[in-house]
């Protein structure tokens, strides 16, 4: 079994990574500052946990210092959030990322890292493909941008081994959904259960690549076990594109009462989001997605049933 680190493994995506390695046997670090982690979703019992900040080098190296894998899923997230912070987001996103690649450098360690399809920004062109111009249109996605080319530069440079997969519409379990940048699933299934309307930002024909958490950490895993590496960006999504308006009338099976508001849009919001999946399938030809409707039905189910262990967790403000 190997030794491997999560940065940001108190997080959403990281808790349920870190769950998963440790059902398979591995030593596991987890780096978190619990900015927006959670220290309930720490499990001493299944790892090795360091309260730092990824921008904090020393330390992080210190912390790092054995581990032959590195999943990277720290980040200072959320596009409003970055409008309203951009040389923080930088700092985190950025530097920080540049952080984890110097000590994989050391190491040797394969970094397997979370970018984001915001990076596509301006362009909208659909279905999105790798071979794609970028145009951030936000400081997050800057960031995002500034990251992915630190670790490709460290792929071709001082030959580390990288996966960089570009996240699109990620939700499910242990996502929170109270907070001002809480994304929007887990925020309107979240208002939906306290009889709140859910808000709209425009006319609800955006559409979105859902991803569901646990194909995540399939493919994550399968990234780790057979070593896929790959010289550039790969995205990881399947190519369902659904509009907010038809996942509204999904949670309605859920929440027949459902009440929606209608907004202005936002800046820095995409219209559109849909992948390519081709060099997924191709690079990962035996992870399959789960069904949005199957994958809808348990994050409501377990946001029923567990929501206050993520919910009321710290402040994320500016």
């Amino acid at each position: 079994m190997a030794r491997v680190a999560v940065t940001g493994g108190a997080g959403f995506i990281g808790s349920n990574l870190v769950a998963a390695l440790a059902e398979k046997g591995h030593s596991i670090v987890v780096v978190d500052d619990l900015s927006t982690g959670l220290a309930s979703n720490i499990n001493s019992d299944i790892c090795d946990f360091h309260e730092l900040s990824i921008v904090d080098q020393a330390p992080l190296s210190q912390a790092l210092k054995d581990v032959e894998v590195i999943f990277h899923l720290a980040a200072r997230g959320s596009v409003p959030r970055s409008l309203k912070s951009p040389v923080a987001t930088h700092d985190v996103n950025a530097t920080g990322t540049l952080n984890v690649l110097e000590i994989a450098r050391a190491n040797g360690a394969h970094v397997i890292y979370s970018s984001s399809s915001s990076v596509y920004g301006r362009n909208g062109v659909l279905p999105k493909d790798e071979t794609m111009w970028l145009g951030p249109m936000t400081p997050y996605a800057a960031s995002k941008m500034a990251a992915e080319g630190y670790v490709q530069a460290y792929g071709a440079a001082y030959d580390v081994p990288v996966t960089l997969f570009r996240f699109f519409n990620v939700f499910g379990p242990r996502q929170r959904p109270d907070h001002e940048y809480a994304a929007v699933l887990p925020k309107w299934i979240w208002k939906a259960m306290h009889k709140q309307a859910i808000e709209v930002y425009g006319d609800g024909t955006q559409s979105r690549d859902f991803t569901y958490v646990q194909t995540v950490v399939d493919l994550c895993l399968d990234a780790m076990e057979r070593k896929v590496t790959h010289e550039g960006a790969i995205n990881l999504a399947f190519g369902n594109r659904i509009t907010l308006n038809s996942t509204i009338e999904m949670m309605k099976i859920h929440f027949p009462d459902l009440k929606v508001n209608f907004l202005p849009i936002r800046p820095g919001d995409v219209k559109e989001s849909q992948n390519a999946p081709a060099l997924l399938k191709e690079l990962f030809p035996k992870i399959a997605p789960v069904q949005f409707e199957v994958a809808l039905a348990e994050t409501v189910a377990w946001l029923k049933d567990e929501g206050e262990t993520v919910a009321n967790g710290p402040t994320v403000s500016d």
